[in-house]
């Protein structure tokens, strides 16, 4: 697979699929372009699809800053460099920061917008103690189980973590998650502090859709309902049974509702 050097970072991406059209995913916090394996499978027999892992995380380089101001011009001068026109831009949690900042500051290059489980708004303060807390024990000794197992049920649904036929997906994501190296840290510091874009979202004038699961405990539905009332003609649209992760939890509904989205707006 290859990488790419932009914006003096080194940066992992799959390119896949062919078509007129581009889709571009952007992933979660601790996660990596793997999380949208099943989305790039479904969409890549029509469009090109393209998903790349942050820096930091995933095959990217481990280099900072990890600031969301960064990891906007991360994505693009990715996208500039491996696309002629502008692309879908599909976003889940920290991706979705990273797409509202692109579709406001760059609109010449986000043809449409999708942004799943993310929030317009800074982290909650009453979520910052135990976030940097969890942090701090990673920093020492890496993403062991106890921590694995307490960031697990904000990652995913209860009713999904606890379905016995999602065991296997279930302990492949918890390995995942306990892959990340200590470094991981900089990228987590990098969404807890990261600023609020309310006051930008007025400034995002493509076809939006914003998909949030209805038992998403991390960025609740809430935020979703925000960001879809901020930006002009945004759609909005909540998974039953999905947490913060509905692209791996509901694949099928997810993959119907993009896959609806991209033809919509080609």
């Amino acid at each position: 697979m290859p990488h790419i050097k932009v914006n003096e970072v080194t940066l992992f991406y799959s390119d896949q699929g062919v078509g007129d059209e581009t889709i571009v995913f952007s992933h979660g916090l601790l996660w990596s372009h793997k999380m949208f394996a099943e989305q790039i499978e479904f969409l890549s027999a029509r469009f090109r699809v393209i998903s790349y892992d942050h820096r930091g995380q995933g095959e990217s380089e481990v280099k900072g800053p990890y600031d969301m101001d960064t990891l906007t011009n991360d994505a693009f001068l990715l996208i500039k460099s491996l696309c002629k026109g502008p692309v879908h831009f599909a976003g889940l949690s920290m991706g979705g920061f990273v797409g509202m900042r692109l579709a406001a500051r760059h609109p010449e290059i986000v043809k449409s917008l999708i942004l799943m489980e993310t929030s317009a708004n800074s982290e909650p303060v009453e979520n910052i103690p135990k976030y940097k807390t969890l942090n701090g024990i990673v920093k020492w000794f890496g993403v062991l189980g106890p921590v694995a197992n307490k960031v697990m049920p904000i990652m995913f649904a209860e009713s999904w973590l606890t379905n016995p036929l999602n065991k296997d997906k279930v302990d492949f994501w918890k390995k995942e998650m306990m892959s990340n190296k200590r470094s991981i840290t900089g990228p987590v510091d990098g969404v807890i502090y990261r600023k609020g874009i309310e006051e930008e979202l007025k400034f995002i004038s493509c076809p939006t859709m914003v998909i949030v699961g209805d038992e998403d405990i991390a960025t609740k539905p809430v935020k979703a309902k925000f960001i879809q009332m901020g930006i002009a003609n945004a759609k909005l649209h909540r998974i039953p049974g999905a947490g913060h992760s509905s692209c791996i939890e509901k694949p099928r509904e997810v993959n119907r509702l993009i896959g609806d989205w991209l033809i919509e707006n080609s």
